[in-house]
């Protein structure tokens, strides 16, 4: 856009010097070509005291100096004009503006906060956000569930230090593999990490968006990892605290 404004401009500019030479060049020709005739029509064709030649230079000095003068007097005028716009922002008071403007105005910001308003939405909804009134409102279902990954490999390292580096196309299942002990399993006999992992692979990999129900079932197990790893943190430092306490109850 900006580059496409200055070339607009050098092509104005360029048009406006080739206009100004054209006319310069041409009265130039013409007031040549006037007084040579005048010199020929003249009875002694000379120019020692020649009126007509006089009057002639004399008419095109004083075309280019009203030439000049109103120039001039445009760029002044749109100079002065350009100063008198305030540098800063400002909002403009209703005391201000001429009641036909202030009504204008008014019109166009009511018909285009009425436009806003029309195009919004109604019955549908993009395909993987949450629906409008609900707690997923405004939110995208997958990268909710990408999310979850960086703050459970977080939580990860603070247990098992040497928590494998968490890759970017890693399986949940195999990446959280040492973690996969303290989680418990359904009568189906699987842990919230593999619903976890279905839904993080879904995520993933799927061409289609996940859907409400996916994404409420990947970011549960998520919520349900997080609980347990929580609770083996706070077992640690418990742990941690009472061993301190009790070294420094036995050097007393």
């Amino acid at each position: 856009m900006f580059s496409k404004s200055r070339g607009t401009s050098a092509v104005s500019f360029f048009l406006y010097v080739l206009v100004l030479l054209s006319t310069i060049f041409f009265a130039a020709v013409s007031c040549a070509l006037l007084l040579s005739q005048a010199v020929r029509t003249d009875h002694r064709r000379t120019w020692n005291k020649n009126f007509n030649a006089v009057v002639i230079g004399a008419a095109y000095v004083a075309v280019a100096l009203v030439s000049v003068v109103y120039c001039l007097k445009r760029r002044i005028a749109v100079h002065r004009r350009l100063q008198r716009i305030s540098k800063t922002y400002r909002t403009l008071g209703r005391a201000e503006l001429p009641e036909r403007v202030h009504r204008f105005v008014q019109q166009e910001y009511t018909r285009a906060c009425l436009i806003t308003y029309e195009s919004q939405p109604k019955d549908g909804f993009p395909e993987g956000w949450g629906k409008p009134g609900t707690r997923y409102a405004g939110v995208r279902f997958r990268t909710a569930l990408l999310d979850t990954v960086r703050e459970i490999d977080a939580l990860a390292h603070l247990i098992i230090p040497r928590h494998p580096v968490l890759r970017p196309h890693a399986r949940m299942l195999h990446h959280f593999r040492f973690i996969l002990p303290l989680l418990q399993r359904d009568e189906d006999g699987l842990t919230p990490l593999h619903y976890y992992d279905s839904a993080i692979q879904l995520a993933r990999h799927a061409s289609r968006e996940p859907t409400e129900a996916e994404c409420i079932l990947g970011t549960d197990a998520a919520s349900e990892i997080k609980r347990i790893l929580e609770e083996c943190r706070q077992e640690m430092l418990e742990g941690s605290s009472s061993h301190l306490s009790d070294a420094t109850s036995a050097e007393i």
